[in-house]
C-alpha cells in the first residue's frame, strides 16, 4: 500500500460546487485523468460517481470514444467497488494495473446505484428508492448533471453496460435517459444501450435452475421435482401480484437448491461456493446479515473466484481509497446501506423487465444481450426462454440465424459465441460463471471493443 500512498500525495484536487438542479460536488487528479463526487439526486438524497478517463483514447472524428456506464447488480451492490477494483477498472484489489481494463476501449463512469449502495447514502430513510422507475429517475438525474457541464462527455457515444439485476436498472435507465434526451433535458448521444445482462424476467430463471441442474447432475429427480414446485408457486405469486411473497419464494428456492448443491456455487456452478477467494473475502463484510435469509442479497459473497491474487474489498474501500477521495462523509461507510437497498426494493424484485426490452428494441436501439455458461443464478437457459418471450418483429429471424464462434487472440480454443439481426445481439461466454469480465477478461474485453466500436478496437 505505501506505493499507492505516495502516488496520493502527488494528486492536486481541485473542489468545485455546480449547480444544475441538484448539487454537484466534484473533484479531479491533477492531470483530469479521474474525476468524482456526489449528485444530489433528490433533496437528501446523494448519488456517487467515479468517472475514469481512458489513456488509450484514440481521437477519430468517424468513430467517437467511448463512455461507458457500470450498473452492478444486488440490488444494493456497488459498482464503485466490485465493477471497478473486481472486474474492469484500471486496478485490481491490491492496486495493481489490470490488464484487461476496460479502459482500453472507452472512458468508465461507475456509479453506485440505488442511492444507499456503496458510497451514496440517504439522510432519511424514506429516500431509499422503492421500483426500478425510481432508480432510473435518480441515475437520469446524475447524467444530467454530469454531461450537461462538460461539452467533451456529450461528444461520446454512452454505452449503459450492467450486469445482474443491473439489466433491471439498465433498461428502465434506457427509457428514462431517451426521454430526457428527447425533451432536451439530457445532452448526450446514446450508444449501445447494454450489454444488458440478464435478469429481466426472474420466473423464467427460476424455471431454469432444476432442469439445468438435473441436466449436470447437480440434484435428482427428487430436487427436481421439489424445485419445480416452488418455481410453479413463484408463478402463481407473480400472476396474483404477490410480489413480495414471490421475492420469499424465490430466497426458499435457492435455500432448497442449495442444500441439495452442497458445495456448488449459485454463481458458477462449477466452483466450490466459499472456497478461498474474493468469494469468501466479500463474504466476511457480513453486508447483508439484517436479511441473510434472502441469499440473492448475498450477491457480494460471490464475486468470482481469482483465489489468493485479491485483497480485501472492505478494508480496500474503507481504507485507502476513502482517503484518496476525500470527499466521503465521515458518517457513511462503503456499502454499509446494502441491504436496506434490497429490502426497500423487495417488491419490485420479481417483476419482469420484458416489455422494457420491447421498447428499447422498437426504438432501434441496440440492445446486446452476454451470459456466462456456468452461471446458475441467471442462467443461459433463463435467458435464452425469456428472449423467447420478446415481441419485437425481428425475434423469428434472430432465432433462426446461425452461432459465430468467438476466440480471443492467438488461442484457438473456443471462447464463446455472438448471434445478432439488426439491433439485438446474444454472447455465450464459455467457461464464465455470474462475473464474466472477472472470468473470462480476454474474450468480455474483445466483446466490448465489438460493441462500443471503439477506435482502439
Amino acid at each position: 500500500m505505501n506505493k499507492f500512498f505516495h502516488s496520493v500525495t502527488l494528486f492536486v484536487l481541485l473542489l468545485g460546487l455546480l449547480f444544475h438542479g441538484g448539487m454537484v460536488k466534484s473533484l479531479k487528479s491533477h492531470d483530469g485523468s479521474e474525476e468524482w463526487g456526489y449528485v444530489q439526486v433528490r433533496p437528501k438524497a446523494h448519488m456517487f460517481w467515479w468517472l475514469y478517463k481512458s489513456p488509450y483514447r484514440v481521437e477519430d472524428p468517424s468513430k467517437p470514444w467511448p463512455i461507458i456506464l457500470w450498473l452492478q447488480g444486488g440490488p444494493g451492490a456497488s459498482g464503485v467497488g466490485i465493477g471497478n477494483f473486481e472486474e474492469v477498472g484500471p486496478l485490481d484489489t491490491f492496486l495493481n494495473p489490470r490488464n484487461n481494463t476496460w479502459l482500453k476501449k472507452a472512458d468508465l463512469l461507475f456509479v453506485d446505484n440505488p442511492v444507499g449502495t456503496g458510497y451514496s447514502f440517504v439522510e432519511d430513510s424514506k429516500l431509499f428508492v422503492k421500483t426500478d422507475e425510481e432508480a432510473a429517475a435518480d441515475l437520469t438525474t446524475l447524467l444530467i448533471e454530469i454531461f450537461n457541464r462538460d461539452d467533451r462527455l456529450q461528444k461520446s457515444p454512452l454505452f449503459i453496460v450492467a450486469e445482474s439485476y443491473g439489466g433491471k436498472f439498465a433498461v428502465t435507465l434506457g427509457l428514462s435517459a431517451l426521454k430526457a434526451i428527447e425533451d432536451k433535458k439530457l445532452k448526450l448521444v446514446i450508444g449501445v444501450m447494454d450489454h444488458l445482462y440478464k435478469l429481466f424476467s426472474p420466473e423464467d430463471y427460476v424455471f431454469s435452475w432444476g432442469p439445468l441442474l438435473k441436466d449436470v447432475s447437480h440434484i435428482d429427480d427428487n430436487g427436481l421435482r421439489k424445485s419445480k414446485i416452488i418455481a410453479k408457486r413463484i408463478k402463481r405469486q407473480l400472476q396474483n401480484g404477490k410480489f413480495v411473497d414471490a421475492t420469499n419464494s424465490w430466497s426458499e428456492l435457492e435455500s432448497v437448491i442449495s442444500a441439495r448443491l452442497l458445495a456448488a456455487d449459485f454463481y458458477n456452478f462449477l466452483v466450490d461456493a466459499g472456497s478461498d477467494s474474493v468469494t469468501s473475502s466479500i463474504m466476511e463484510l457480513g453486508l447483508f446479515r439484517e436479511i441473510s435469509m434472502k441469499r440473492y442479497s448475498n450477491y457480494l459473497n460471490s464475486v468470482s473466484s481469482r483465489s489468493t491474487l485479491d485483497g480485501d474489498l472492505g478494508e480496500l474501500l474503507d481504507g485507502p481509497i476513502r482517503i484518496k477521495l476525500k470527499i466521503i462523509p465521515q458518517n457513511v461507510s462503503w456499502g454499509g446501506q446494502s441491504s436496506e437497498v434490497f429490502a426497500f426494493l423487495e417488491g419490485d424484485f420479481m417483476k419482469p423487465r420484458i416489455n422494457e426490452v420491447n421498447e428499447l428494441l422498437a426504438k432501434g436501439v441496440n440492445v446486446t444481450v452476454y451470459n456466462g455458461q456456468v452461471d446458475l443464478i441467471c442462467s443461459t437457459k433463463g435467458t435464452e426462454a425469456w428472449l423467447r418471450k420478446l415481441r419485437w418483429e425481428g425475434l423469428h429471424n434472430f432465432l433462426r440465424k446461425d452461432r459465430t464462434p468467438l476466440f480471443c487472440g492467438s488461442d484457438i480454443k473456443t471462447k464463446g459465441f455472438f448471434k445478432s439481426y439488426k439491433n439485438l445481439n446474444f454472447y455465450w461466454i464459455l467457461g464464465a460463471g455470474h462475473f464474466v469480465p472477472s472470468d473470462q477478461p480476454c474474450v468480455a474485453l474483445d466483446m466490448v471493443g465489438t460493441i462500443t466500436q471503439s477506435p482502439a478496437a
